[in-house]
């Protein structure tokens, strides 16, 4: 594997599971009324971008992290919509 490669799916990795805490917060609590919808939203229309871009370019780690990311964006939306 290319170290390049090694790096962009570190990277991926590190920045999805940033959205493991607030998921995990607003199951916990049943409350999401401090967490921003907006910023979700935008998140989960900038994550539908880079998973265009990396099909595009078959860049597998955009790939796969973009649509894990994108998974966890709708997610939290879901739970905001339902416990906000």
């Amino acid at each position: 594997m290319d170290s390049i490669v090694l790096v962009g799916l570190v990277a991926g990795a590190l920045t999805t599971s940033s959205c493991i805490p607030q998921a995990a917060r607003i199951i916990r609590t049943k409350s999401a009324k401090d967490v921003s919808a907006l910023f979700f939203g935008l998140m989960a229309a900038g994550m539908s971008l880079w998973l265009v871009y990396g099909l595009a370019r078959s860049d597998v780690a955009i790939v796969l992290w973009n649509a894990i990311s994108l998974a966890f964006c709708i997610l939290i939306l879901i739970l905001k919509r339902v416990y906000g």
